[in-house]
């Protein structure tokens, strides 16, 4: 079946791109936005942690909220509610004069900032089961555009002030807001839509949906384990590469800008061939292998050139995520789509809480006068770990699968 609704898809795909656009730009900036207001990075690493803790624990509680009630009034109203969202904090971001500013456009940008969800709920509407995972990786490719710009764009125009670059991604936002307002019409047909349910749209409860069966809970969990060692990188790589190798802000954003076109490259190419010639389940388990091996080389670098080709390297394990969350789609209904999408943005917001943590904690006291030993390296440690445990419960999900006679492209 054919995407339908151009004008629609387009204004889907580009709200998407413009909120991890906006983290990706965030990504070489605000650690160091918050270094000026610290003083140094081991203690900047705490406070980072904390924004991006409490940015997450907004999107836990929000996301299956604007899932629910996209299912209700369908995927538009929600999200321009989250565009508007997006572009306040990224005003508050531009002018922020303190710390606990930063916190407040956090909490504002976690509270609306659940458009991920209803993307793909979005897409979901318009896909067929088979077409899902291919689908969501064309979602997972403006993902990774996301990636290319953002960080490229937080380098190059961080040299102009830490500030100014929120300021241009406050006039994107506001801009597709307007082009969905005049322009985009719904997806979300009336005859499947269904009553709001607090039971559905509270992050607890709506988790509950993900244990459908054996492939969904099995999947979701390996997903957990994943975004948990996703954010060990994401959360410190800045912080890493600045204390290990004296890296500024423009070579921050490069590296996650070829991080991002690595993305675009397996996802919106790669991924279609690789699913139909491999099928889901081997290409989970070669993606979460290279996850592993790709961290290893990471903890192992002794010079920051290494960096990119490793990133280069580390390419395969980019398809893990759509294909999990293509196989997961396809095991419930048209009408439990947008809470299903909220739930997994609420297990990756949920991820987002704890990596972080784990991650700028550890960082930050293996890198002060108080560690026993000097190791920058421990979040790529723990992160190959984690995708270690993610990669026994894929390969575990996929035998219980097929004893059950679940299907699993």
């Amino acid at each position: 079946m054919k995407l339908q609704r151009p004008p629609g898809l387009i204004f889907v795909l580009i709200t998407l791109f413009i909120d991890v656009m906006g983290v990706g730009l965030s990504a070489p900036i605000l650690p160091k936005l918050i270094a000026q207001f610290i003083g140094d990075v081991s203690t900047a690493s705490y406070y980072y942690g904390a924004v991006t803790t409490t940015y997450a624990l907004m999107l836990f509680i929000f996301s299956p909220i604007q899932g629910a009630l996209s299912d209700r009034f369908g995927r538009k109203p929600v999200l321009l509610f989250s565009l508007l969202g997006t572009g306040l904090t990224y005003i508050g971001l531009t002018f922020a004069p303190s710390l606990p500013w930063i916190f407040t456009a956090q909490i504002l940008n976690g509270l609306t900032g659940g458009s991920v969800a209803v993307v793909f709920a979005y897409i979901a509407d318009v896909s067929t089961p088979e077409e899902r995972p291919k689908n969501f990786g064309l979602v997972g490719a403006f993902l990774a555009l996301g990636w290319v710009v953002g960080p490229a764009l937080g380098g190059l125009l961080g040299a102009w002030g830490l500030r100014f670059p929120f300021a241009v991604a406050a006039i994107i936002t506001f801009l597709n807001l307007l082009y969905g307002i005049i322009v985009v019409s719904e997806s979300h047909a009336p005859e499947h839509r269904r009553p709001f349910s607090w039971t559905r749209a509270n992050p607890i409860g709506s988790l509950w949906l993900l244990r459908k069966n054996a492939i969904v809970f099995g999947l979701a969990a390996a997903m957990l384990f994943t975004d948990v060692g996703l954010q060990c990188f994401v959360s410190t790589w800045v912080l890493f590469t600045t204390y290990k190798f004296q890296w500024e802000t423009l070579q921050a954003g490069l590296s996650l800008t070829l991080l991002g076109i690595m993305t675009a490259i397996v996802q919106g190419g790669l991924i279609r061939p690789l699913i139909s010639r491999f099928g889901s389940r081997r290409i989970i388990i070669i993606g979460l292998t290279f996850s592993i091996i790709g961290y290893l080389l990471y903890a192992s670098a002794n010079a920051g050139w290494m960096l990119y080709w490793i990133i280069v390297l580390n390419g395969f394990d980019f398809t893990v995520k759509p294909t999990a969350q293509g196989l997961i789609s396809a095991q419930v209904s048209s009408q439990e789509q947008g809470a299903l999408q909220g739930a997994l943005a609420s297990l990756t917001a949920l991820a987002t809480i704890i990596g972080p943590l784990l991650a700028t904690n550890l960082f930050g006291y293996f890198t002060s006068s108080r560690a026993l030993i000097r190791l920058p390296e421990i979040p790529f440690f723990l992160g190959a770990f984690l995708f270690a445990v993610a990669l026994s419960l894929a390969i575990a999900t996929f035998s219980k699968g097929k004893s059950q006679n679940l299907q699993t492209p």
